[in-house]
Order: C-alpha cells, then sequence, then structure tokens
C-alpha cells in the first residue's frame, strides 16, 4: 500500500522525527540550505549597510577637519618590495590628537609589504594643534 502523497508530510512520528513524504529527504535538505543561506545573505546585508554608515559619517567629518600637515613622515621602500618591484599608493588612516600629534593608524588600502613602511611613516607626521580629536586619510606613493 502507498502513503497518499497529499498526507506525507502531516505525519509525525513518535520522538519529533518527521516522515519525509514521497520526494524523500531531499527536499527537506533543499529546503534547511535556503534557510541558512538566506540568513548569511541577510547578515552580510546588515555588515555591509552597517559599514556604509559609519564611512558615510566618517566622510561627513572629513570636509571640516582638514588639518594643515607639519611634519609629513617619510616612508622608507623595503628591500622586498625592490625585489618584486612593488610600485602603488597605499592609504594610511590616521586619528590626530588635538595637540596634532598622530595618536593611531590604520591600513585603509595598498599592498601589505609597502604598508608597514607607510604605517611608520604616518606616525611620524605632524599636524597643526585643532579643538579636538579628527581622523584624515594621507596616501603615500611608493615607486614611480
Amino acid at each position: 500500500m502507498k502513503f497518499p502523497a497529499h498526507l506525507a508530510r502531516q505525519v509525525q512520528l513518535p520522538a519529533g522525527i518527521y516522515f519525509a513524504g514521497v520526494s524523500g529527504f531531499k527536499d527537506m535538505i533543499v529546503n534547511k540550505a535556503k534557510r541558512i543561506l538566506a540568513v548569511c545573505l541577510l547578515a552580510v546585508l546588515g555588515v555591509g549597510s552597517g559599514t556604509a554608515l559609519f564611512l558615510r559619517a566618517q566622510e561627513g567629518d572629513a570636509p571640516g577637519s582638514k588639518r594643515r600637515v607639519k611634519v609629513m613622515g617619510k616612508p622608507q621602500y623595503p628591500d622586498l618590495a625592490k625585489k618584486l618591484n612593488l610600485t602603488g599608493v597605499v592609504k594610511i588612516e590616521v586619528i590626530i590628537g588635538a595637540d596634532g600629534k598622530v595618536k593611531r593608524t590604520r591600513v585603509v588600502g595598498g599592498h601589505p609589504v609597502l604598508a608597514t613602511e607607510a604605517e611608520k611613516a604616518a606616525m611620524q607626521s605632524e599636524f597643526e594643534p585643532g579643538p579636538r580629536e579628527t581622523s584624515e586619510i594621507i596616501e603615500f606613493k611608493f615607486g614611480s
């Protein structure tokens, strides 16, 4: 005797085990995979929109917070970069204290081999004093 297809998903076996029905466990696995994918997609979109808001807020501060540079650090060209013929631009975000000294740095973009020296140079930079702590983006060009 064949089990009726319209009742296949309504049967619950003891101990919380569900009967898979006519199409077997494949539908259950596919549905679970779809749910997991949907949750992951929502999580990524949520993080992405949060990051976009954070970046927009930082950009909003930038026009009024441009500080004049007193001393700009000069990065050394790393030996490994010379051997590999690496060139390019490294962007470093610097947090500048009210006294004009760089408090923290963060690499925003560029090759990791070049970024280490760019961060060191950014830490040696000094800016004009200001009323509050601000952030700026410094670009260091390596090579030709």
